[in-house]
This record gives structure tokens, C-alpha cells and sequence, in this order.
């Protein structure tokens, strides 16, 4: 039989993972299917139930259940732990794990992709609330020479700082955005939602040093607000968030199939859609 997977939220009809695995799964020759599930606000836990009672091997999810994921997995991996959130879980008889491939995601796209280096460099992370958390254990992990970490209210940015200041020789220090000015950074990711509302985060003039990576974790058909401030701001480079899907994607499909997709033929085909 034909292996199911799935991606759960509320939207879902936007999302691309369904074109995503089926490149992957035709690429590497495995026979699987892979649908959207529109869960009710207050029914994840249902919706995935029905899904793993009808055969479903995995699922990834999506705004707003990443929480209730974390809930409903019976075990986290390291990566879930420090992100606090869950966007893939794998279905075993009785288990349900639950791990986070956003982190690994976004450091595949800049790394690896954009070619962007991030040992020694200083990143300027903006956000603090679930997308940056997130992201931060893996930025901290390619070992910055410093990390700050930008927020509108200050102690939110505080409060995210203090879960990771033990686990991380790197300098990470938490500001809220007018503190910023007089530094500048080498790679700037908006970890806000302020794309959705398509504005930018209000940040002082020079905080793009020369040659500067922006870097938007939302993605969209035309730039972002984000992209085009830093763009008008001075970065040398802007880029969305497209790859850090694919790239997380790609993680939960090596981690449900234990075959690793070649990400590029992927990505050029979304960007030219």
C-alpha cells in the first residue's frame, strides 16, 4: 500500500508541501501521497488521530498547531525541546515523535544555498516569539562571533534569551530595536510577522554592514516589506523564506523515508511557478 503523509493547519490551502514531497518522492522513487488536512482551531488532536487510525505514517504542521503538535507527540527530539514547537511528526505503533526541521531548515538555505557563512560573523536575529525560537539553537550551533537578539518588547526578548545563555559559548545579547543603533551585522533574518501585515521592523540606519545578507523567514511571490526596507537600508543581499521550506522539508522527508532529496531541481521549479 501506498505510505500517507500529511501537513495539518488552519489555513492550509496555500501551502506547497503537497508539490514539495511529490517532486521529492518522485525524485528518489518512493511511493508515497501526501495531502493537505484543514484541522478545526480547536481539533488538532482529532484530525490527527483520524489521520493515524486511516494508515498516516507522518505528518508535518503548520500555523497555528506547532504547539499542539508538541502536546500531542509522546516524545520530542533535542531539536523540539529547544524550540519549544513541533512542525513534523513520525507515527510509530505506539509512538509519536515529535521533532522541529525549521532551525535546520533556515541554516541549509543560508549555508548551503545562498552560500552565506555564519562561523564568525554577527547575526542579527529579529523576533522572539515562536518562528525565532525556533531557528536560534541552529544559528547558535554554526558558532557566530556574536548573536543578538532584537525584539519590539524588550523582556520577551529577555525571556527567550535566558533559555539558551547556558547552552552557548557564543555572545548573544537581547535588545529591544532602538538599542540597535551604532552596531551594524553581517546577516540580518526577520524572524517577525511583520511581513504579514507587509511592514518592517522599525530598525535604526547602519544596521546593514557592507556586503549584508536580509533574510526573510516569510516567503511571498514579490518581495516582502522586510526585503525591500533592507534592500533601501543598504543589504547587499535580500532573500524570502522559499528555501528554508524546502530545506525543512526536506529534513522530514529524510526523516520519514531515511533518503535525503536533492533540494535545488525543488526550489528552481517553485521559484519559475
Amino acid at each position: 500500500m501506498t505510505d500517507r503523509y500529511a501537513v495539518i493547519g488552519n489555513p492550509i490551502a496555500h501551502s506547497k508541501s503537497p508539490q514539495i514531497h511529490a517532486q521529492f518522492a518522485a525524485q528518489t522513487g518512493q511511493d508515497l501521497q501526501y495531502e493537505k488536512l484543514l484541522a478545526p482551531l480547536d481539533g488538532f488532536a482529532a484530525t490527527a488521530d483520524q489521520f493515524r487510525a486511516a494508515g498516516g505514517k507522518g505528518a508535518n504542521v503548520t500555523v497555528p498547531f506547532k504547539l499542539d503538535a508538541a502536546r500531542y507527540a509522546t516524545r520530542l527530539t533535542p531539536a523540539a525541546q529547544q524550540a519549544g514547537a513541533v512542525n513534523t511528526l513520525i507515527f510509530h505503533a505506539a509512538e509519536v515523535v515529535g521533532d522541529n526541521t525549521d532551525g535546520i531548515g533556515l541554516v541549509r538555505d543560508l549555508t548551503h544555498n545562498l552560500q552565506q557563512l555564519l562561523r564568525g560573523r554577527r547575526i542579527l536575529l529579529l523576533g522572539a516569539g515562536g518562528a525565532a525560537r525556533g531557528v536560534l539553537q541552529p544559528l547558535l550551533d554554526e558558532k557566530p562571533a556574536a548573536l543578538v537578539l532584537a525584539n519590539r518588547t524588550l523582556a520577551k526578548a529577555l525571556e527567550l534569551a535566558a533559555l539558551f545563555q547556558q547552552k552557548t559559548p557564543t555572545q548573544m545579547r537581547p535588545c529591544g530595536f532602538a538599542e540597535l543603533a551604532g552596531q551594524s551585522f553581517d546577516v540580518v533574518v526577520n524572524a517577525t510577522a511583520s511581513s504579514l501585515q507587509d511592514e518592517a521592523p522599525p530598525l535604526p540606519a547602519g544596521v546593514y554592514a557592507p556586503g549584508a545578507l536580509a533574510y526573510d523567514l516569510m516567503y511571498a511571490p514579490q518581495p516582502t516589506a522586510f526585503m525591500r526596507a533592507a534592500q533601501a537600508a543598504g543589504a547587499a543581499r535580500v532573500c524570502d523564506g522559499l528555501g528554508m521550506l524546502v530545506e525543512q522539508a526536506a529534513q522530514s522527508f529524510y526523516l520519514w523515508r531515511g533518503v535525503r532529496p536533492d533540494t535545488a531541481p525543488v526550489l528552481v521549479a517553485l521559484r519559475a511557478a
